[in-house]
């Protein structure tokens, strides 16, 4: 028999794994495996650059809560890929990059395109390492991938010499990998339940990364069982059904004032598989570090982010899918009625009813009558910008892994990641939300959707500016604007170019036709939404931003 190349190993290896796709830009770097890969049933996705692929391996890791797949060459597609690589981690999404990397008798010497990965991604990846050794490549890969799902999920990056990529290398007799569990233990769960029966006004909010469907049904019957309302974390959206009954809301940017106030007037929050970070907790702010006021139960699959932040009450490490299992075992606990939930419940429905703003295109009623449309199960995605604050706020979620956008805000996330779900579940429709800034960090990723023929809708909500910047802009020095103007193509013509469908729309009621017009498709489609840069968010303009700023400089 010929023997393997460690080239080989590693895909052989992916596919033991149950790896079906990679992500990437080829490199004659790792041209070894480009051609390896030839001969297994694993899919290479061309993406048009390396921040693309990277994007997409990470949202395909969220869809499916296997590791994402990417592979990408030395020096510049490395430094391309890290967008992806940190949308992975503060994500906590399994990823795995592949990088081509100098041969070793070349190293250390600053060769072409050399860098040195674990330095480079050090605070940015679970693991980082450098496979010099031929032999011990299907080993490296299994630690990947136990590394990537186990506790909290996330990104692991390998360096892979292209000299070592042809050596011969033996293929053990491995198993796919599995997901290491932390549960919580009897006495754990017996305090939980003795603090959450005495609660008087409990709250439940979740987040965080390692879910799936039947986690999030299970969560949602213990709600029900206990009448409890449920909060989702920054971006977290799809972790229950945005119609179930318990679900109050996003406890994100724009938080709804009546669910901030529910939060501080609890006296428990149960805390599962979320951070607590900068935005769900609205600059620490909502919840002021270190010790809260209210009795804090914290799960968390990562031990080291127990008490990182805030002092738990009770810590408790345990990955979602344990911990969901467990808190449903317990039946029901607390014995306070409904009321309360359907007092927060009735908040919910009126903070996300569309407000009225200036121009002639309504983004919120725009997106009511896109849901009015969509099938339950679509994914929608995006990426970072005001434009957003309608989609998170209008737009209802219904199943796992139909929200995917960035924690850690990366502009340009929702084209690749609209991309990557259209190609990993082609039965769902993927609609990509992007602003006209935001849209432009990653455009060329629409032609990887007019390549693989993939039924996907691009939404550009075009106002002329980075709009988040300058809110901000506006409001700490008004009427000085600096850098946020944007002069730009036009997009709709630009969808048509790369071999898809193109429209323009400039009113509200034409949203609607034009949707069910991608919708019917079976080409791509981008709309471009021409938006008032006056509405710049549900509830503020851009002038009345400045004005207010004026007015409080002139006070101070």
């Amino acid at each position: 028999m010929i023997p393997k190349t460690a080239a080989q190993v590693l895909v052989e290896t992916l596919a033991l794994n149950g790896a079906t796709k990679a992500f990437g830009v080829p490199g004659e770097s790792y041209l070894a495996v480009l051609d390896a890969l030839v001969d297994s049933d694993i899919e290479f996705i061309n993406a048009r650059q390396e921040g693309g692929a990277a994007m997409m391996a990470a949202a395909h890791g969220r869809m499916t809560g296997q590791p994402g797949i990417c592979m990408v060459t030395r020096g510049p597609g490395a430094t391309n890929a890290s967008a992806g690589v940190h949308v992975a981690f503060q994500d906590s999404i399994p990823m795995i990059l592949f990088i081509g990397q100098v041969a070793r008798d070349q190293a250390d010497r600053e060769a072409f395109q050399e860098i040195d990965y674990r330095r480079m991604f050090g605070q940015m990846a679970k693991w980082v390492a450098q496979i010099d050794d031929a032999s011990r490549m299907a080993e490296y890969i299994s630690r990947a991938y136990h590394t990537a799902t186990s506790g909290r999920p996330g990104p692991v990056v390998l360096a892979l010499p292209e000299d070592m990529l042809h050596l011969p290398a033996p293929m053990p007799a491995l198993t796919p990998y599995r997901r290491a569990e932390a549960a919580p233990t009897p006495q754990a769960l017996l305090e939980l339940s003795e603090r959450l029966a005495k609660a008087e006004k409990p709250f439940l909010l979740i987040g965080g990364g390692g879910w799936d469907q039947a986690t999030c049904d299970i969560l949602a019957g213990f709600a029900s069982q206990n009448n409890l309302p449920v909060g989702v974390s920054f971006r977290c959206q799809d972790l229950i059904d945005n119609d179930h009954p318990n679900y109050v809301g996003h406890v994100g940017i724009g938080i709804d004032p009546n669910l901030a106030k529910t939060i501080r007037e609890s006296d428990l929050l149960l805390v599962l598989g979320a951070r607590l970070g900068e935005m769900t907790t609205s600059g620490y702010e909502l919840l002021v570090p270190p010790r809260l006021d209210k009795t804090l139960i914290h799960i968390h699959a990562s031990a080291e982010e127990l008490g990182r932040v805030y002092q738990a009450d009770l810590p408790i490490n345990a990955d979602v899918r344990s911990a969901t299992r467990a808190l449903a075992s317990l039946g029901r606990v607390w014995g306070g009625d409904d009321s309360r939930v359907k007092a927060l419940r009735a908040n919910f429905e009126a903070f996300t009813t569309p407000t009225q703003v200036p121009g002639p295109v309504n983004m919120g009623e725009a997106i009511k009558v896109m849901d009015s449309l969509l099938p339950k199960d679509s994914i929608l995605c995006n990426g970072a910008g005001n434009y957003a604050i309608w989609l998170h706020r209008f737009h209802r979620y219904h199943t796992y892994g139909g929200q995917l956008a960035p924690t850690c805000g990366s502009m340009g996330f929702g084209t690749p990641a609209a991309v990557a779900a259209s190609i990993a579940d082609p039965s769902r429709v993927a609609v990509a939300f992007s602003g006209d800034g935001c849209f432009q960090m990653t455009l060329q990723e629409f032609a990887v959707a007019v390549q693989y023929g993939t039924r996907f809708i691009q939404v550009v909500v075009n106002n002329g500016m980075y709009g988040t910047i300058r809110m901000h802009q506006e409001r700490t020095y008004p009427g000085r604007v600096s850098g946020t103007r944007l002069s730009n193509p036009d997009f709709a013509a630009m969808g048509r170019a790369m071999g898809g469908n193109g429209e323009v729309v400039e009113r509200t009621e034409d949203f609607g036709p034009a949707f069910a017009r991608a919708l019917a498709s079976d080409r791509p489609t981008l709309i471009e939404v021409r938006v008032d840069p006056e509405a710049l968010t549900p509830a503020a303009t851009l002038s009345g931003t400045r004005e207010a700023a004026l007015k409080a400089k002139t006070k101070g």
